[in-house]
């Protein structure tokens, strides 16, 4: 059998591989196998990096907001908990970005923080949903009944059934349509 080199397909890969290992190190930018575990080792790293980013983000925003918290003489864990109690949402991105460019209106949600842990403030209480009892819920997504229509043989088998069970009908389930119009005739 001849041997079979790749050609095109084989330089085209070797090529693609070398274009995005451009600016690395040494043979690294050279030579294919240095290049290409050179690019599987940069992948891991990104994916790695693009998560730790996120932590590195929050860690330096924590630190401007404790920053700007210690100048009106507060802790950054209390100022957090005073929000809350006062019911204030906001990211920690846009507390930094306050504590930076508008130390007013940060001096301002330090000073309702330490009222909300004093108790002078209290967060508006959130529309919660009721919780219904499950008779309650059957009761309100129940279809109309067939006894409320005129003519029960429009009804289908499992309203009979239904009907047949509110009735205490004995042996409802094993009947057939026309055996349970009759019953509950």
């Amino acid at each position: 059998m001849a041997r079979v080199k790749g050609g095109n397909v084989s330089k085209n890969r070797r090529r693609k591989v070398l274009k995005e290992a451009k600016g690395y190190f040494g043979s690294k930018h050279r030579l294919y196998k240095t290049a290409q575990e050179q690019l599987f080792h940069s992948g891991a790293y990104a994916f790695r990096d693009r998560k730790q980013n996120k932590r590195n983000f929050r860690k330096l925003w924590i630190t401007r907001i404790n920053a700007a918290c210690r100048m009106n003489d507060i802790s950054y864990s209390k100022f957090i908990s005073g929000l809350n109690k006062a019911g204030i949402e906001i990211n920690r991105k846009m507390l930094s970005e306050m504590a930076i460019d508008d130390p007013k209106s940060f001096t301002a949600l330090c000073e309702v923080s330490k009222k909300a842990l004093k108790g002078e403030v209290k967060a508006p209480v959130k529309e919660t949903a009721k919780k219904e009892t499950k008779s309650a819920v059957k009761a309100e997504t129940k279809k109309e009944t067939p006894a409320k229509k005129a003519d029960l043989s429009s009804a289908s088998l499992a309203d009979l059934k239904a009907m047949a069970k509110e009735k205490n009908i004995k042996g409802y389930s094993t009947m057939k349509k026309d055996e349970l119009l009759k019953a509950l005739k």
